[in-house]
């Protein structure tokens, strides 16, 4: 057993290494602070149906459904059998991860930010929503447990920094509780085979994930033309083509099939997909994020 002090002397000083890191990266934290905070006013009433004690509706029953729900009051006022839905009262767990790799340094003259600077802002703008709904969040990767509140902020800024910095473009391979739920921010351009494969690794386990594409515009269209030197930013080499608008149509059709693919992957495995670019408002992507995930959250009554 641990001494009850030098737990809080631990924790204490965990929160103190956040907030000194948090001091060190005042924009960013100010900015998803900003975009949560715009987000939080689109937000309507997040009623839906889980764990809890309040009740919320009558609904047929349906398979699948326990028979502790079934209300033989109310069915017995017709010939249809009907259970009693709770509103939901416990926090979830999220765990968050964004792609480190180089091609996430990249940016265009037409975007806001690289992708990676994007990815981050989302993501903590998109922890410091949950934690004003009153979830739990954790940095997927960091091996920290979901925490809530303010702290938990801080220790996600920690992870950018420490444990999310590393250059892998695929999250580490990570045993998830049952039924938690992941949000993962890439561009999403490795093999759709290895991402499959993480994909199926969670959702085996109950895990409900989302996968958000954040794309530059000029991966979106490839304004290119006459002879350019491309240089790969993960190792490829360099690649020089004289017409670079000759290769335009197989790129855009290369990159369509990838989308649909992950689009397809996310359908599959009851998972969500969507893209972002660097050149659009952040706020309008996190409020479909954010929406996604608290629709998601009441199905089948599981945290």
């Amino acid at each position: 057993m641990v001494p009850v002090g030098r737990e809080s002397g631990a924790a204490a000083r965990v929160q103190q290494r956040a907030e000194t890191l948090a001091a060190s990266l005042p924009p960013l934290l100010a900015a998803a602070e900003r975009v949560a905070a715009t987000v939080v006013q689109g937000v309507h009433g997040r009623r839906r149906v889980g764990l809890g004690e309040t009740f919320w509706q009558f609904r047929p029953y349906e398979p699948g459904d326990r028979p502790q729900l079934i209300d033989w009051r109310q069915t017995a006022k017709s010939d249809r059998v009907f259970v009693r839905d709770l509103e939901w009262e416990a926090a979830q767990s999220v765990w968050l991860w964004r792609d480190g790799s180089g091609s996430m340094s990249w940016r265009s003259v037409e975007a806001r930010d690289s992708k990676q600077q994007r990815a981050e802002l989302l993501l903590l703008a998109l922890a410091a929503l949950l934690l004003r709904g009153g979830e739990r969040v954790a940095a997927l990767g960091s091996g920290a447990v979901p925490g809530g509140g303010r702290p938990a902020l801080l220790r996600m800024a920690l992870s950018l920094e420490r444990e999310m910095a590393k250059t892998a473009n695929l999250p580490p391979q990570e045993i998830l509780p049952r039924y938690g739920r992941l949000v993962l921010f890439s561009d999403f351009l490795a093999p759709l085979e290895e991402i499959a494969g993480l994909v199926r690794q969670h959702a085996s386990r109950g895990i409900r994930g989302h996968l958000i594409q954040i794309l530059d515009p000029a991966e979106l269209s490839f304004p290119y033309a006459g002879r350019l030197l491309f240089e790969g930013l993960e190792g490829e080499g360099s690649w020089l083509i004289s017409r670079s608008e000759s290769v335009r149509g197989a790129y855009l059709k290369r990159l369509e099939r990838q989308r649909l693919g992950l689009a397809e992957l996310a359908r599959r495995f009851s998972w969500t997909y969507s893209m972002h670019r660097t050149d659009r408002s952040p706020e309008g992507a996190l409020l479909q994020l954010y929406q996604l995930i608290a629709e998601l959250r009441g199905v089948g009554g599981r945290r």
